[in-house]
């Protein structure tokens, strides 16, 4: 088997096992909704932190279905390497500190097929959009498998023809998108930018760009999904850098989102 080693460990979270579970139960204790049924999440991915109560928040509400989700799409933008479209890697296996987890290549192969991705092992090399999220599933579920995709360019029907293609309306499948919000403004520059990109999420609006998200391009794709399947979202939680840390000359935002 190819395994993508872990390659942010001991840097956006703890490299021991023991301290990086302790980290992510203290992240996800948050009071949840038990009847909202979670068919995907947006999360943040800056070092933990940063951004892990943020996206613990949205994890919460995988407890009361971790027995069910079987599946977990995950997508992210690629910080690393230049990339049109989508793609995925030829690695069997993504480890942590936490273990290992196996990639659905049944998934990989109908999406090649389809044409709706390429193959590009650099893009998930050192990529930790995708990385971070990881301890928090495999904290929070059982048996899963993963199909980690690193986003580049593309139109919001890309993702929404991955995400059809993929079935992921089925209660055994959650889709993971990785997101920061803005970056680099004033404190309270950024709250104002902020929230403007929240609203736009919460109104399923698709047209979020760089500078509102990073990860714009696969929330564009999973809110064009969400609308077509009639899910509804719910802000988990919002924070920036400046509220967590203190410095707020230059903040980077986050939030995280329940959508079912």
């Amino acid at each position: 088997m190819k395994y993508r080693t872990a390659v942010v460990a001991g840097h956006f979270y703890p490299e021991s096992a023991k301290q990086l579970r302790a980290e992510v139960r203290s992240f996800v204790g948050s009071v949840t909704e038990p009847e909202i049924q979670a068919h995907a999440l947006i999360v943040p991915h800056a070092g933990y932190c940063y951004s892990g109560g943020v996206a613990g928040c949205a994890y919460a509400y995988l407890k009361s279905i971790a027995t069910d989700i079987k599946r977990v799409i995950l997508l992210g933008p690629s910080h690393r390497v230049a990339l049109q479209g989508c793609a995925i890697s030829s690695y069997d296996a993504f480890s942590t500190p936490l273990g290992q987890i196996d990639v659905a290549n049944e998934c990989y192969r109908k999406l090649l097929k389809l044409g709706l991705v390429s193959i590009s092992d650099p893009a998930h090399l050192l990529e930790h959009s995708l990385e971070v999220q990881l301890p928090f599933l495999q904290y929070c579920l059982n048996d899963f498998q993963i199909v980690p995709i690193v986003v580049g360019q593309c139109q919001p029907h890309t993702i929404n023809e991955i995400l059809s293609a993929l079935q992921v309306n089925d209660s055994s499948n959650l889709v993971v998108v990785s997101s920061d919000l803005s970056h680099y403004h004033p404190y309270q520059q950024a709250k104002i930018l902020d929230n403007i990109t929240i609203n736009k999420i919460l109104n399923y609006n698709n047209t979020l760009a760089g500078e509102d998200a990073c990860g714009c391009f696969a929330v564009n794709g999973l809110l064009d999904y969400a609308n077509s399947q009639k899910w509804q979202i719910k802000l988990a939680k919002k924070a920036n850098s400046g509220d967590v840390l203190g410095g707020k000359k230059e903040v980077v935002g986050y939030a995280s989102f329940v959508l079912y």
